[in-house]
């Protein structure tokens, strides 16, 4: 069966794509070899799961993003039975090429298939004609980089850094436990729900080391990754030769996403690619934290001699100026970070992969140390009240018709899943 009939067998009713039993072990020939293709069952979580299949059960209240290179729309719904709300991703499958729909698969597959807590889970997945509804928990707090551009536009406090990550970078090392790679690892792919949890998401560009039953100590496949997510990855990754790469490329990614965090803006992001590239293999003493890049932007981290953050501004230094949430900014402000932050940052991109700590030794890094016991209520406190309701009023929603998800051609990259 082909990946478009596996998606589209039935174009005129709600087809359940609801999962079978199935071990580890083929799970991960089908990462290596999609033949062998077949699906989990979803976990039993809460008591309020969505399964419902039927697409009259859904109100669409609003788009909140754009997903998978613009080919996927990501709403706010409300399960009408409930009132509960959700999350769908509507994509048309006939405008999916055949590497798209593979990518498609596996991620519907492994959020099936994982069961962490900081793995984002979804609930139900069916088609409507050519359509992919996927129904997922509502994640009030969207993602990371929604945070940034909406309440931290100059950066986050370390200790929101810190709460973000750790959460993250748990799910990380259990991909990396089960021998897979993510490769795509960066803010807008850590979602924040209501209650302070945080998960990793982006599944699609995942990769296993496992091939055969065996766990490979490297991987040689490079897929044409979107421009988009190249300032995350390494440099190994980016490189493609005979050296491959492994799950300490993820690590890299986890401190390009740190310094987003911090400086509210993307590393390299303006750079050419091939600018980028070579920037990336100077190796020591280059470090992301240099202003070289972060085009037109002034330098923002600086040592801090107190080496503490206290999470509500004591240890950064905000100098006045003219504020606006692009990589142009007139002035941006001089932060000062702990030599733990910086320890971590340095850490994770050095230049030689074997020099970077594994995801289950940066959790225990001193940067981790000050983490409380319930994190989920720290990140609560230094967060805004999360959005549980439409702050008016909407009208009943329409049925659902196709052409209420024809998408326009410009790209909006706001929401990356």
């Amino acid at each position: 069966m082909s990946l478009l009939d596996c998606f589209c067998a039935s174009r005129t009713q709600v087809e359940s794509l609801r999962p079978e039993t199935q071990s580890e072990t083929s799970i991960h020939q089908y990462l290596v070899d999609e033949r062998t293709l077949s699906w989990l069952p979803p976990s039993t979580r809460a008591s309020e799961v969505i399964c419902s299949t039927n697409v009259s059960h859904y109100e669409l209240q609003v788009e909140i993003g754009r997903g998978f290179d613009n080919l996927t729309s990501v709403h706010l719904a409300r399960h009408t039975p409930t009132g509960t709300l959700v999350t769908i991703k509507i994509t048309n499958l006939e405008n999916c090429t055949e590497e798209r729909l593979k990518a498609l698969q596996k991620s519907v597959i492994l959020s099936h298939f994982f069961r962490h807590p900081n793995i984002t889970t979804y609930w139900t997945v069916f088609t409507v004609g050519s359509w992919l509804w996927v129904i997922s928990p509502f994640m009030a707090y969207g993602s990371a980089s929604q945070l940034l551009r909406t309440y931290f536009p100059e950066g986050m406090s370390e200790t929101l850094i810190r709460n973000i990550l750790f959460g993250a970078v748990r799910g990380l090392n259990y991909l990396h436990q089960n021998g897979c790679i993510h490769r795509s690892f960066k803010a807008s792919h850590i979602l924040i729900s209501g209650d302070g949890l945080v998960t990793l998401s982006g599944l699609s560009h995942l990769h296993s080391l496992v091939k055969h039953g065996q766990r490979h100590r490297a991987v040689y496949d490079f897929p044409q990754f979107s421009t988009s997510v190249q300032p995350w990855l390494s440099p190994e990754l980016l490189r493609q030769d005979l050296h491959g790469y492994n799950v300490k490329s993820d690590i890299y990614s986890v401190g390009i996403t740190a310094c987003e965090l911090a400086s509210g803006q993307v590393p390299f992001q303006d750079m050419h690619r091939t600018q980028m590239l070579l920037q990336k293999l100077k190796g020591p003493p280059y470090s992301p934290l240099d202003v070289s890049i972060f085009p037109q932007s002034e330098s923002r981290m600086k040592n801090s001699r107190s080496g503490v953050d206290s999470g509500i501004g004591e240890s950064v230094l905000v100098s006045s100026g003219t504020r606006t949430v692009n990589s142009e900014r007139l002035q941006t402000p001089s932060k000062t970070f702990s030599p733990a932050f910086l320890s971590l940052v340095q850490l994770c991109l050095q230049q030689d992969p074997e020099k970077r700590p594994s995801a289950s030794s940066l959790l225990s890094h001193v940067f981790f140390k000050q983490m409380k016991e319930k994190s989920q209520d720290s990140i609560l406190s230094l967060l805004p009240p999360a959005y549980h309701t439409p702050s008016i009023a909407l009208p009943p929603a329409s049925p659902w018709t196709e052409s209420e998800c024809d998408f326009p051609d410009e790209k909006d990259s706001n929401w990356e899943f």
